[in-house]
């Protein structure tokens, strides 16, 4: 199993960017995580197209098109030579002075990181895990978007610290109006009354692509799901939880805080949600 980099189109064990980076510097830059099942990237273009959508909001020209970055993603996996490889494309402001005016970077800088899949415990599937609901507050759309997807990431780091304080796997965050928002790199559902419900995007999450997937799978199989604004008192009925994102997949949250969500265990809907997500995932 071997990590290999890609900066700029040259494929190396080890890569180096200059300490002027903006992305290094200021986390002035945009990414995406893609894996790989069976040896093929999973919804590259869905990623592709949310980078470039992070890209426009923050004002950053990416250099290359969507058939050279995948083209370099292939030559950077197949040099790592990994059964199943994380991906991690990052696109920098580039080198620029000292300062946070992006005009004085001259050119991006584009790196691909292929190392070999992450893979969390079976436990974390089997049993579920433990969630905290943190004093930190996800950022207010107006000021830096979280559904923006960006390198700087202080925001969801700080939320990180106070739930692993808690001795809870992950956070769960409210938003300046004390609705439910996210957890640190995944997106938060729950069900209640027979419905799978999730924060809506104007509640300042990430639209992200395994939520967009598990809720168009929920709808083709007959499960309601409704997106809103929810305060975090909702859950103490919330008969089941989970988390999505592209390397968790569909993970079960079986308490908040220490106390049992439901039974404590993971509940039909979840698992149900496991099984089809696999199975799409297997399909593509």
């Amino acid at each position: 199993m071997t990590t290999r980099i890609n900066l700029n189109g040259t494929v190396q064990k080890d890569a180096f960017i200059s300490a002027l980076d903006h992305g290094f510097l200021f986390g002035d830059s945009v990414y995406e995580v893609v894996n790989t099942v069976n040896g093929k990237l999973c919804f590259v273009q869905e990623h592709l197209t949310r980078l470039r959508k992070s890209a426009l909001a923050i004002s950053l020209e990416i250099p290359s098109t969507d058939e050279e970055l995948v083209r370099e993603i292939n030559k950077t996996i197949e040099a790592a030579g990994n059964a199943e490889s994380y991906v991690r494309l990052v696109v920098t402001r580039g080198v620029g002075e000292i300062d946070i005016d992006p005009e004085t970077c001259t050119h991006p800088n584009v790196l691909i990181y292929v190392k070999p899949a992450m893979v969390y415990p079976e436990e974390n599937y089997i049993r579920g895990i433990n969630v905290a609901l943190v004093s930190v507050k996800r950022n207010p759309k107006e000021a830096l978007n979280p559904g923006i997807k960006t390198g700087n990431y202080l925001n969801n780091v700080l939320a990180k610290v106070e739930a692993r304080r808690a001795g809870a796997a992950d956070a769960l965050m409210l938003n300046s109006s004390g609705f439910l928002t996210e957890c640190t790199t995944s997106n938060f559902f729950f069900v209640r009354n027979e419905r799978l419900m999730t924060p809506s995007l104007d509640c300042g999450i990430l639209s992200g692509i395994t939520r967009e997937v598990v809720m168009r799978l929920a709808r083709e199989n007959g499960v309601l799901v409704e997106e809103g604004e929810w305060p975090p008192e909702i859950l103490q009925s919330a008969e089941e939880a989970f988390i999505t994102g592209t390397v968790k997949k569909v993970m079960p949250v079986t308490s908040l805080d220490g106390r049992p969500i439901g039974n404590g265990k993971p509940g039909p809907v979840t698992k149900n949600m496991i099984r089809l997500y696999q199975q799409t995932l297997d399909s593509l």
